[in-house]
């Protein structure tokens, strides 16, 4: 939905002001588009989008408070029909096909081109979810070779969400209590994990996870 003064309104997701700062002055040159709020975290986003309407999120994954992947699941529960666009320093093929099974709209590389991130904005405001060259190359992979798929693209949207938590180095009771999952849930998505993955421990886990920079 358009507001009164026909700009479509955006809130932007980011725990670095620089990036924010680039991003609105960015924005502020297209006479469509304004950025009507900014968080520095996950939680803050949460909070506007209760009080506020948006036409769509920017949103980034490495927050320190609530990662986007748990902050993009919240934004879906709160506002199934909320608009969000991945806007991350990781590169398409570490993340995309998860988030986009998670419900985002698109994900795009910060390394993006500045007229891409526009075109991609407009499109999703459009109703329609915008996929780059990089994600319709990962995309057309999965369909072709689903057996080269990374062990971690293999996971279900909640394994994925517990596997890293763990990778991150959090244990099933805070697990289950960001989840509002049991700590017996919790320990069986882990076992799932685990055996999807073939690997043993949490320290594998996370091995993986930094090998593959998914986490830092």
């Amino acid at each position: 939905m358009v507001n009164s003064t026909n700009k479509r309104r955006i809130l932007l997701v980011d725990d670095h002001g620089i990036v924010r700062s680039g991003m609105r002055s960015l924005i502020e040159l297209e006479d469509d588009l304004e950025v009507t709020a900014e968080a520095s975290s996950g939680m803050e986003a949460l909070q506007l989008i209760r009080k506020q309407d948006f036409d769509i999120v920017l949103l980034d994954i490495s927050m320190p408070d609530k990662n986007g992947v748990d902050t993009l699941r919240d934004m879906q529960r709160i506002k199934p029909e909320l608009a969000v666009l991945i806007l991350s320093g990781y590169a398409e093929e570490l993340y995309a096909l998860n988030l986009i099974r998670s419900g985002c709209r698109g994900y795009l590389s910060k390394d993006a081109d500045p007229s891409e991130i526009i075109k991609a904005i407009r499109t999703i405001c459009n109703g329609r979810r915008y996929v780059s060259a990089e994600l319709a190359d990962l995309l057309a992979n999965e369909l072709i070779k689903p057996s080269d798929k990374r062990m971690h693209e293999m996971l279900s949207e909640r394994e994925f969400q517990v596997f890293y938590k763990l990778a991150s180095g959090k244990s099933p009771t805070d697990i289950a209590n960001e989840l509002f999952l049991s700590v017996k849930t919790v320990s069986t998505y882990r076992a799932r994990v685990l055996e999807k993955m073939n690997l043993k421990t949490n320290a594998d886990l996370t091995y993986y996870a930094i090998k593959n920079e998914l986490i830092n």
